[in-house]
């Protein structure tokens, strides 16, 4: 049977007057790699934003393995340690080389001793190809590379649940291959993965499955053939008119 690993129930949030999700309702399963798709401040990267708690929801809940993340005795670091999180905008430390990124993380946060933490840090950049480049520091790497390191970082914390927020966004056309082929090889792996993207091809061929967004509602989802090759809902067919 189907693990669920985390579970939006009636997810709100508001910025003032106005209301960036509306109701929003998702249940992801463990091993699970779920697009989601939208046109720009159709709520995708708030939504994801709240499942890490990067903002706080106005209204519903966040279940991760049945336990409410909103409640006020939950361990929050913890839980970001299971759940982890990869930005359009790397977020690496610029003082530090690549190694240290992804070293220092596990030290502060996970305890680990240094040894432990340089051993699982080798081994994930080496996993995303940045071997040559370990040593080097952020601004001596192209984004396609920075990106990759964010990734090798947010891989050492050993999290179950990784969110990506566009990370192709920021990148050159000729290094969003490089990131996307990384993030292929982790969905292979049965890592559960949730991905706000507009790479359609991605979505399609990587995800279990697709999530339409559409002022603050989830629209439409499904399987990426019945989403992307044959969508019921008019304004799932307007948007991908646009972008396919």
């Amino acid at each position: 049977m189907a693990e669920t690993i985390l579970e939006l129930k009636h997810l709100a949030k508001s910025f003032g007057e106005n209301k960036v999700l509306k109701d929003i309702s998702l249940t992801v399963e463990k091993g699970e790699v779920i697009s989601i798709i939208g046109s720009s401040g159709s709520g995708k990267s708030t939504m994801l934003r709240c499942v890490n708690l990067l903002e706080r929801p106005t209204g519903g809940e966040i279940l991760f393995k049945g336990e409410n993340i909103l409640e006020k005795k939950f361990n929050l670091n913890a839980y970001r340690t299971k759940v982890g999180m990869v930005f359009q905008s790397f977020n690496l430390y610029n003082n530090m080389t690549a190694f240290e990124n992804c070293v220092k993380p596990q030290m502060i946060v996970l305890k680990r001793s240094r040894k432990e933490a340089e051993e699982i840090a080798r081994n994930f950049i080496e996993k995303v190809g940045m071997s040559a480049y370990i040593n080097a520091k952020p601004s001596q790497l192209s984004g396609g590379q920075k990106q990759r390191i964010a990734i090798a970082r947010t891989l050492s914390m050993n999290p179950e649940v990784i969110l990506f927020d566009e990370p192709t966004s920021a990148l050159d056309p000729e290094m969003v291959g490089e990131v996307l082929q990384v993030m292929k090889d982790l969905a292979s792996t049965g890592l559960t993965m949730l991905v706000v993207t507009h790479e359609m091809g991605f979505a399609k061929n990587v995800s279990s499955r697709v999530v339409f967004m559409d002022e603050g509602v989830i629209a439409e989802e499904g399987t990426p053939e019945t989403v992307l090759v044959n969508p019921q809902n008019q304004r799932t067919k307007e948007f991908l008119s646009k972008v396919l």
